[in-house]
């Protein structure tokens, strides 16, 4: 096997995917003299309820949830308790996995999303190579920095676009059971994968797929909807919502979280505004322009409403996400994902093809 066929093959993104984020596992874990709770970071606000006490990261939430998933118990280390609570597919997994020996908890807690990784960008090649591109084009997601950043602090991001990877290669193979039961686990893993598993339905209803649409409805849409009646009668609210405490509301204005900024700092805004252009604002107005149009003429695919659907989500996300680069970038997994199958399938000019290794620079964060 000649080096182009070796390059050209889909599991050589995945091999690459997997050196590089066993790698930053490893960086980490020296750098922190093995104290796996450098992934966690663990604030004592809300592990000792001290109001004043440092505040953490999302990661902990999770924690605490694997650590006893009784909402009644657990609810007192959760910010925004229904919102963090919905995301229960990590901290069950890594409780399970587990066998009742907690001090393996936080190490599940990084060893599934790095999984979920591995898996989604092995899916997402087969999808890429399937089309007549290169799968090399598959490590634009599966080096993603908002994917990286989130195995870094043991978010589950990861192991949710993993099976939206998982479900998006069953739907296109016409496995609707399989697609359904993938995007049911990505909804349990992060509600925000919600837009991929919207995109697919509308699809189906489009283009008047009944029995998939019932499919899709059934085994994916009704157990996470019967999940935010549970969490509304336990918690006294559903976990939907545009974050956990301090989050701002979604945005009326384009950009309007992004321009709030302004309002605190100026200097921080421009810093925002020409650091992440490149990587929002316009891919998602040329995301949000090019699949309108191919809306508007009736094509009515899965990859077109997708990369629709989250490029105006792009627009109208909160202040709260655009002001915290962390944030922006784990956001931005899901929108870097739908341009990438849409660029990678659609006859689109080889330029465009070309701007997509730019996103790879934003790792530089990782390197804080």
């Amino acid at each position: 096997m000649n080096l182009n066929r070796i390059l050209n093959h889909w599991t050589t993104p995945v091999w690459i995917t997997s050196c590089l984020c066993l790698g930053l596992i490893a960086y980490t874990l020296v750098k922190a003299e093995g104290d796996i709770f450098q992934f966690i970071l663990i604030g004592t606000r809300f592990a000792e309820g001290d109001p004043q006490g440092s505040e953490g990261y999302d990661g902990q939430f999770g924690y605490y949830i694997a650590l006893d998933p009784d909402p009644q118990e657990v609810k007192s280390h959760l910010d925004r308790p229904a919102y963090r609570y919905q995301r229960i597919l990590l901290p069950l997994l890594a409780r399970v996995l587990s066998l009742g020996n907690w001090h393996w908890i936080p190490w599940w807690l990084v060893i599934l999303p790095f999984l979920g990784q591995v898996f989604g960008v092995l899916f997402v090649a087969k999808v890429i190579e399937e089309s007549g591109r290169s799968p090399l084009l598959a490590l634009i997601y599966g080096l993603n920095a908002g994917a990286l950043l989130s195995i870094r602090v043991a978010l589950p991001e990861p192991l949710a676009y993993g099976f939206v990877a998982a479900a998006l290669y069953a739907y296109l193979k016409r496995k609707y059971w399989l697609g359904a039961a993938g995007f049911a686990c990505a909804f349990f893993a992060k509600e925000v994968t919600l837009v991929f598993g919207g995109a697919v339905l509308v699809s189906l209803l489009l283009r008047r797929e009944w029995k998939a649409s019932a499919v899709m409805g059934v085994g994916s849409f009704l157990p996470f909807g019967l999940w935010q009646a549970w969490l509304w009668r336990t918690f006294g609210e559903v976990g939907l919502g545009s974050g956990g405490e301090g989050a701002t509301g979604f945005e009326l204005l384009p950009f309007g979280g992004l321009l709030r900024i302004a309002n605190y700092s100026l200097l921080y805004f421009l810093g925002m505004l020409v650091v992440f252009s490149p990587l929002v604002i316009l891919p998602s107005i040329w995301g949000f322009w090019v699949s309108l149009r191919r809306l508007l003429s009736g094509d009515w695919r899965v990859f077109p409403i997708a990369l629709f659907l989250h490029s105006l989500m792009m627009f109208f996300l909160p202040f709260s996400t655009y002001r915290e680069t962390g944030g922006i970038l784990r956001l931005s997994v899901g929108f870097v994902l739908a341009f990438l199958l849409y660029v990678a399938t659609e006859n689109v000019p080889q330029r465009l093809v070309r701007y997509l290794p730019f996103w790879l620079v934003y790792n530089v964060f990782l390197l804080r």
